[in-house]
């Protein structure tokens, strides 16, 4: 049997090669090996060739919900970008701290983290506030390759942040763990190593330039604070109100609070907003984002109904344990290259398992292994993160001098990814005091 599956593996990770050989993107890539694997499968008939189809269909289907909640906060952020809210934001930032550069520095991280922690994706912290962040940070002296640094390392960790984090979800989705307890023990770290990112990469002593906000790109007359902020208090109000009344708050979920969020951004917005132009085009934004996570799901279903999904398991708990430590660093950002959030649910699942199995806890190892995920969006072959934020600061030169340049933020990170599943036992009173 074990034979058997092996083949079985063999065959995906072939049709996986062949697909990216051909050009193919990355979604396309892994819906082939899911296909290879499936008929491989069909042969030994695990599963039997009548109920392929059955399991195609329900795995689509697996992260339904987490693809709800990346549109309706997507489009929540559209809407308050096409308002002129981010823009507005930022150059206040400028206005506010022309000659206070760790005060401008740190609000700037703030603004590229909330996008990104909002919708659980960092290149949408890009796309949304990368052009104006980047051109702040410019007018601080800081060089093009050190933007794009900034960048990369912040919208990592706005994907990682709470409220929304898709590889937590994920691997609580594949583990049954409740997607609960994550604000503090996600929160606090993602503060710390991006107040480290940006004084380490943009800490220069000389002033910004008087008047420098006025490259800035330009908001529409009527925006103000409070139109701003309105949105952002009724979202966190919502979630806050369901922790602290539980019994008297209806259960919205994080769509339809995000959707009532939106709505009042809409309402808010000093000009007039095409909301249905604007759905599409976020549609079209999201969708490779979105496909890859409905064929991670086929992904994982056929692995499951093959047998290939426990044969992993078993490697993994079959590794040594300090072997398993020293490999961490390597093949957790390097999965997430080759297989974007399909590295969750392929490598993190198993191994959330056995580590959860020996005594670590649960949602400290998730959340200390989404670090690590974030770093391998810098990595190719996929590099989403990576080549979006040269793309946004406008840095043209070699896509490795660009990833050396991160080298400091990047052994920081891992080290404190580590040391976050090192000592899980002792961090759990930041998930009980977000609970």
């Amino acid at each position: 049997m074990i034979t058997e599956i092996l083949i079985i593996l063999a065959v995906m990770g072939a049709a996986y090669a062949l697909a990216k050989a051909k050009g193919l993107s990355v979604e396309l890539s892994m819906l082939a090996s899911a296909l290879a694997g499936g008929l491989a499968g069909t042969v030994v008939k695990t599963p039997p060739f009548g109920e392929l189809g059955r399991h195609l269909v329900e795995g689509t289907f697996t992260y339904l919900d987490v693809i709800l909640v990346f549109f309706t906060a997507t489009l929540f952020m559209s809407v308050v970008h096409e308002s002129g809210g981010i823009n507005y934001v930022v150059r206040g930032t400028i206005r506010a701290f022309a000659r206070k550069r760790l005060a401008a520095l740190l609000v700037l991280m703030i603004i590229v983290l909330i996008p990104g922690a909002l919708t659980g994706a960092g290149s949408v912290s890009l796309l949304v506030v990368g052009a104006p962040v980047a051109m702040a940070l410019g007018r601080l002296g800081i060089p093009q390759k050190r933007v794009a640094a900034i960048l990369f390392i912040l919208a990592g960790l706005s994907a990682a942040a709470p409220p929304v984090n898709i590889w937590a979800m994920i691997l609580c989705a594949g583990t049954a763990i409740p997607y609960v307890g994550f604000e503090l023990v996600l929160g606090i770290p993602c503060l710390i190593l991006g107040t480290f990112t940006v004084l380490l990469l943009g800490w220069k002593k000389e002033p910004l330039e008087a008047g420098a906000s006025a490259e800035l790109p330009e908001v529409p007359a009527g925006m103000t604070w409070w139109r701003v902020l309105i949105p952002f208090v009724i979202f966190f109000g919502l979630v806050v109100a369901g922790r602290v009344w539980p019994f008297a708050t209806p259960i919205l979920g994080l769509a339809l609070e995000f959707s009532i969020a939106g709505i009042a951004a809409f309402l808010l917005s000093p000009k007039r907003i095409p909301i249905l132009s604007l759905s599409r085009d976020t549609v079209k934004r999201l969708l490779p984002l979105l496909s890859t996570i409905v064929v991670v799901g086929v992904l994982q279903q056929v692995m499951t109904a093959t047998g290939v999904r426990g044969l992993l398991s078993f490697a993994v708990i079959s590794t040594p344990l300090v072997l398993l430590f020293i490999l961490l660093p390597v093949i957790i950002p390097f999965s997430e290259g080759i297989l974007t959030f399909g590295g969750a649910a392929i490598v993190g699942i198993p191994l959330i398992w056995f580590l959860d199995s020996i005594g670590y806890h649960a949602t400290v190892v998730i959340a200390a292994l989404s670090f690590l995920w974030a770093l391998g969006d810098g990595l190719p072959p996929t590099a989403l993160i990576g080549r979006l934020s040269n793309m946004v600061a406008g840095y043209r030169g070699s896509y490795w001098a660009f990833l050396k340049s991160t080298w400091v933020p990047w052994l920081v990170i891992t080290a404190v990814g580590m040391l976050m599943i090192l000592f899980s036992s002792r961090l759990v009173f930041l998930v009980r005091w977000s609970m």
